[in-house]
């Protein structure tokens, strides 16, 4: 899984270079085929471990890379007008697919078996990723939506002279490295407590597993609900505002509701609070890029500012582990 966050951050920055120049339905197909090969190789290699990690965690890792930045940087570009709310409902789907993909996962292993699922799984997000890839197409040069002109500057403010950025002129920006470490605490937190999430709630409230698992699929709602609900707020406030609120509801729920969670009720409450904000930073940040450097390298840029969700996926993980098990508790 692990290595499957690493090329899905790899994916996302080949991914987006390719889609900039050739569009997004070759590379949103090219994507679901990876995808489907990936778990179909891994169905028929799944016995042997390095199989597994070259099936899935390479193949099915940029396939996922290929097929999520392409929705993203197509919508954006049609709804300029509401670009955070666009961009929280683009990736609710990729957060509600595990949802979906979770409990029937699950019935498919108990009747036959992992390796047969990820046959099953394979052909499934192989055709379904591709068609709907095929759909995907930029609209033409000059559009806006109907009534909506882009918005003036404000008053004191100097007019930009530059509207967008290739990634070379990005990566010299400090506001593509203020993003990136945003990105990489704010990714690296939810990241951490959702890879924890069980043995913290078995450890905070003192209840079984199986208790502490509903725990986290109510955090899976909250994360999904938080991707629209924090792009619809920082269309309206702006999005340094509703970030300083999102990392607000991390600092409530981690120094608040969980270093006292000793009921289940308390402790669903609390992840379900890192969850709704772990899910803000995944429609803030592909609607920052678009803000600061402009829509026309959006595919490759937001790649760039994406592998800081790369690096957060090993180390929020790593180090909400580490510190566990240096001091023998979770509330530290």
């Amino acid at each position: 899984f692990q290595l499957s966050i690493v090329f899905f951050a790899v994916g996302m920055v080949f991914a987006g270079r390719w889609q900039d120049k050739a569009g997004p339905k070759i590379v949103g197909i090219t994507g679901g085929l990876i995808l489907g090969a990936g778990f179909l190789l891994a169905s028929v290699v799944g016995n042997n471990l390095w199989g597994l990690y070259v099936a899935y965690g390479v193949l099915g890792g940029l396939g996922v890379g290929f097929a999520y930045v392409t929705p993203i940087a197509t919508c954006v570009k049609w709804f300029p007008d509401m670009r955070g709310f666009i961009t929280g409902l683009a990736v609710l789907g990729f957060g509600a697919g595990s949802m979906i993909g979770a409990p029937v996962g699950t019935t498919l292993i108990a009747r036959m078996g992992v390796l047969g699922t990820f046959a099953v799984f394979g052909v499934v997000f192989g055709i379904l990723t591709a068609l709907a890839g095929a759909m995907l197409r930029t609209p033409p040069a000059g559009y806006r939506p109907a009534g909506w002109s882009p918005p003036a500057p404000a008053a004191g403010k100097p007019v930009a002279t530059k509207h967008d950025y290739g990634p070379g002129e990005m990566v010299k920006t400090p506001q593509f490295w203020l993003l990136w470490f945003i990105y990489l605490f704010g990714a690296g937190v939810g990241l951490m407590a959702i890879s924890q999430a069980v043995p913290m709630g078995v450890e905070l409230a003192k209840v079984t597993p199986a208790l502490a698992a509903g725990a986290l699929g109510t955090m899976a709602i909250f994360n999904g609900l938080g991707r629209p609900a924090f792009g619809a707020i920082s269309d309206k406030i702006g999005r340094s505002n509703a970030t300083m609120l999102a990392f607000g509801v991390y600092i409530v729920a981690l120094l608040g509701v969980l270093r006292t969670a000793d009921t289940l009720a308390t402790y669903t409450i609390g992840i379900s609070m890192v969850g709704f904000a772990y899910g803000g930073y995944l429609a803030l940040m592909p609607s920052y890029t678009a803000d600061y450097f402009g829509t026309k390298s959006l595919g490759i840029n937001y790649g760039w500012v994406f592998s800081a969700w790369g690096a957060a996926g090993i180390l929020g993980a790593y180090i909400g582990a580490a510190v566990r098990s240096a001091t023998g508790t979770w509330t530290n």
